[in-house]
């Protein structure tokens, strides 16, 4: 498919790689990015920020993809990374959307990644007590000079996107083509989620501009592995993060409406989480996560799995 108002050609799934580089070691790395490719995948997300908990070289994960690049062509796949976040090596806890912060995470991840041009940039947060105006500039200026060649917005307000959209239109330019906001079938718990850094759900913020035409591409698709793992150990198998992220009421109607989906379909509990996802009536694109090669294998089957307007509505628990 072709994200709506670009050229980027990418596949239904997109894989994303925080744990590359630290948790995942470069050989396994590039088995899994092998895979997803074989598979028909050439969407690969990162940030700028991801491995920076650990010690070792900053940008673990762009380095990572960086070093898998380097063993194959770039030809068809799409990069997309993330910046402006917090500078956890640096101890930096201020909010960092600013030009200069820009400009200094993407340069930095123009050089862990080894590319000269990345396919689709995000804005990691959002200041929401700066005005969008110096914020589009500089991503402008960095498009014209090549360095990107789309932008998104991560962690923004849909108000807030839209002010920003509606600013690039008035001086004659496109905008966030994008948004990448947290999002799978789990509903969480605001508080819990909250604490964890997981804001700004889908659910009750993004449906009107998702609906007017702007593509999601959201994290957390799986919910973490939330139904997976309460239908094959029930709430022992659920660490206590996953428990306080998605305690909701909510999930037990949702997981018994997963359940008999997957069992009347002849398929796993995780492809019917995926395709929620995928069969949203507007252009839907899952980050999915992986550690090892045969993860990749059962997720990319949900791209096969079709599900009609009623069966999304059964998983949501309407009706």
């Amino acid at each position: 498919m072709t994200i709506a108002g670009t050229d980027l050609s990418v596949s239904q799934l997109c894989y994303g790689t925080n744990m590359l580089g630290t948790a995942v070691d470069q050989d396994r790395a590039n088995a899994i990015l092998d895979t997803f490719v074989q598979h028909g995948g050439n969407f690969v997300d990162s940030a700028r920020m991801y491995g920076d908990w650990v010690p070792g070289p900053a940008g673990a994960s762009e380095r990572a993809i960086g070093a898998w690049l380097r063993t194959r062509s770039r030809e068809g796949i799409v990069v997309a990374t993330k910046g402006a976040a917090m500078d956890m090596r640096a101890g930096d806890w201020r909010n960092r959307v600013t030009p200069a912060d820009i400009e200094k995470d993407l340069g930095e991840s123009l050089e862990h990644l080894g590319i000269k041009t990345i396919d689709l940039y995000w804005l990691h947060a959002d200041n929401p007590e700066a005005p969008v105006e110096p914020l589009i500039d500089a991503l402008l200026q960095h498009q014209a000079a090549g360095r990107i060649r789309y932008f998104g917005a991560s962690n923004w307000s849909a108000d807030r996107i839209r002010a920003a959209n509606a600013y690039a239109a008035s001086i004659g330019k496109q905008g966030f083509v994008a948004a990448q906001p947290f999002w799978g079938l789990a509903l969480p718990d605001k508080a819990g989620a909250d604490a964890q850094g997981y804001q700004l759900h889908y659910e009750g913020n993004y449906e009107t501009l998702h609906a007017e035409g702007l593509p999601i591409i959201p994290y957390a698709g799986q919910s973490g592995g939330y139904f997976t793992k309460l239908d094959q150990g029930g709430e022992d198998a659920l660490g206590d993060q996953l428990k306080a992220r998605y305690a909701n009421p909510g999930n037990a109607r949702r997981l018994a409406a997963v359940q008999a989906l997957a069992k009347a379909k002849g398929v796993s509990i995780n492809e019917i989480v995926l395709a929620y996802l995928v069969n949203q009536p507007n252009q839907t694109i899952p980050i999915i996560g992986a550690s090892r090669p045969e993860q990749i294998e059962e997720s990319v089957k949900a791209v096969d799995v079709k599900l009609t307007a009623a069966e999304l509505a059964q998983l949501r628990g309407e009706g």
